[in-house]
Parts: structure tokens; C-alpha cells; sequence
């Protein structure tokens, strides 16, 4: 079972108890007005999303991680990969991506636990090519994006939401040449 440990960060498998915290992190309108519609999730939701997580790294070797603060054991919320199958014309594609409850905001744990993800994507799971999707306004992410290297590739629109996108994009050798 994968884990990685950063400075402050734990990224982990996911269990039960993830489920309750990560619910409010879903429910909460200003952390979800940049995903998918921006609608809340409910708890038997998440719970379902956090089994589909699950089910992606036993389907692809990766997936998203839940992110724990090493020094509370708090869920602050997940990091890490998935097949954005929800923006049919990047694929084939593994996208990074990061989701943390308002109180963990501001704190640069976003750009760490992501700086993490993407060393385990390039170096342990081998993937040539990481996205990114942002929806156009998502200023945040998109200097997390930055920080990470990843640089814009296209504007589209979501075909699920008509929500304008910006995809960004960092292949294996630009993040080898960004380490040297």
C-alpha cells in the first residue's frame, strides 16, 4: 500500500473514517464552486466517490490519496491522479488534482501534497504526460498548477457542465528538466 510522507503531509490509501470528514469538505458550496457544476456532495456520495478512488488504484496503479496532517492526523482532503474520463477530448490522460477543506487553505499543503503526487506519477508509476483542469476563474489552482510546472495546453468547455476549462499540461521530460 502506498504512502508518502512530506514535511507536514501524510498521502495515503483511503478508509472508513475518511469518509465523515471528507463529506464536509464536499458539502461545504465555496470548495465545490469550482468542481464539476459546483453543486455540494452528501455523505452517501462521497462515500461512493471514495470507493471509486479506491477502485482506480486497483484498476491504473494510482489514484487520489487522502492527505492527513502528520502532526493533528486531520483530513485536510485528497491529492493525486485520475483519468479525467469527464473531458473525453484530452484523453487518453492521467490528471492531477487536489481538493482541501477551507481551513487547510493559504498554507502551501496543496502545492505539497501535489509536488508529492507528481514525483510518485513521473518516477514510481512512469507516466509520460500529467493534466491538469482548472475551470476558467479557478485562480488558486491554477498557481498551484504553476508552482508545479505545468503550463497551459487549451481552453475547452466541459461537455457535462458547458463550464469553460483550461487544461495544463507537464510531459516526463519537462519535470526531469525542472528537477536538474
Amino acid at each position: 500500500m502506498v504512502t508518502i510522507e512530506t514535511p507536514r503531509l501524510l498521502l495515503r490509501r483511503w478508509h472508513e473514517l475518511d469518509v465523515a470528514p471528507m463529506a464536509a469538505v464536499n458539502g461545504d458550496p465555496e470548495v465545490m464552486r469550482w468542481i464539476g457544476d459546483g453543486a455540494v456532495r452528501s455523505e452517501d456520495l462521497t462515500r461512493r466517490n471514495i470507493s471509486a478512488f479506491e477502485h482506480e488504484w486497483e484498476a491504473e496503479g494510482f489514484g487520489l490519496f487522502a492527505v492527513e496532517l502528520r502532526a493533528t492526523g486531520e483530513l485536510a482532503g485528497f491529492t493525486g491522479f485520475a483519468v479525467p474520463r469527464f473531458l473525453p477530448e484530452v484523453l487518453p490522460a492521467v490528471e492531477i488534482g487536489w481538493r482541501l477543506g477551507r481551513a487547510f487553505w493559504g498554507r502551501g499543503l496543496a502545492t505539497e501534497a501535489a509536488t508529492a503526487a507528481l514525483r510518485f506519477g513521473f518516477a514510481e508509476r512512469g507516466l509520460d504526460r500529467v493534466v491538469s483542469i482548472a475551470q476558467i476563474g479557478n485562480t488558486a489552482s491554477e498557481r498551484v498548477m504553476a508552482k508545479l510546472g505545468l503550463h497551459p495546453e487549451r481552453e475547452t468547455v466541459t461537455p457535462g457542465t458547458g463550464r469553460a476549462v483550461r487544461v495544463h499540461e507537464l510531459t516526463r521530460d519537462e519535470y526531469l528538466r525542472r528537477l536538474r
